[in-house]
């Protein structure tokens, strides 16, 4: 059901979270980067802490907590990990990955500063974070799905159709699970979305914009992980600084 003052919310990018920063819920989604390779990590028990940036303090924020710091696709070598989620796949003897990025990255560990519930979501795992929306969170509760959304040179936001998708796919679960939820009209339209495209959605999301940009930069692999729809059953929850797999037994 639809209403203004509706449980069930859509926004995008970093402002977007900032914004519903007081929901009970909050859903990260960054379909082809942040999400995924999150998703990819949790599937390999590999623990993954947030990072605003790529940089200095990034290093020094990795040896702090003993974890690995992921480098950049495009300047990844041999042995190294990136956020490359086929990077991430390959990678051995790993336990803790710090995983920068400026978008889907950066808004979780932005929201690890207050006290809502933030989950990252991929096509991946909608089906598996829905569930687990659905039967832990009850009552009055707000849950706000967030598009990371990718970024323009100048650093404004640029929104992107596969986080569109990643939205819609676990609002469509969650409401399913639970007609009861009120929604709002975005949500509706991001469902709409999501419907839409998921008989077709390996092939749109290799030829949507940031599709083609990581095809022809080399990196199709990375889509194709992305394209896995319902593969993994994990359900990363941020607790303190680093994503816990609650859709383990006992998580």
């Amino acid at each position: 059901m639809t209403r203004p003052d509706a449980a069930v919310h859509v926004e995008w990018g970093a402002a977007g979270a900032s914004a519903v920063g007081a929901a009970d819920v909050s859903v990260v989604v960054d379909v082809l980067s942040f999400t995924t390779s999150l998703s990819v990590a949790a599937d390999r028990g590999i623990e993954v802490l947030p990072y605003r940036s790529r940089d200095m303090s990034a290093a020094d924020y990795a040896a702090e907590h003993g974890a690995v710091l992921t480098v950049a696709r495009s300047r990844v070598q041999p042995g190294e990990v990136s956020l490359s989620p086929s990077s991430i796949r390959e990678a051995r003897g790993i336990q803790r990955l710090v995983l920068p990025s400026p978008n889907g990255s950066t808004i979780a560990y932005a929201l690890a500063a207050t006290s809502t519930v933030c989950i990252g979501a991929c096509l991946r795992n909608a089906a598996a974070v829905a569930r687990w929306i659905a039967d832990t969170h009850h009552g009055d509760r707000t849950v706000s799905v967030i598009a990371a959304g990718e970024r323009w040179p100048d650093g404004s936001l640029r929104p992107c159709v596969e986080g569109l998708w990643g939205a819609g796919a676990v609002l469509a679960d969650l409401l399913r699970l639970r007609p009861d939820l009120t929604v709002s009209v975005e949500a509706d339209v991001v469902v709409a979305a999501w419907q839409a495209v998921r008989d077709t959605l390996p092939s749109s999301l290799q030829t949507c914009a940031s599709g083609r940009e990581l095809v022809d930069a080399g990196y199709r692999s990375d889509v194709e992980v992305a394209a896995e729809v319902g593969r993994s059953a994990t359900v990363p929850v941020l607790e303190g600084h680093r994503f816990v797999d609650h859709g383990r037994p006992g998580g």
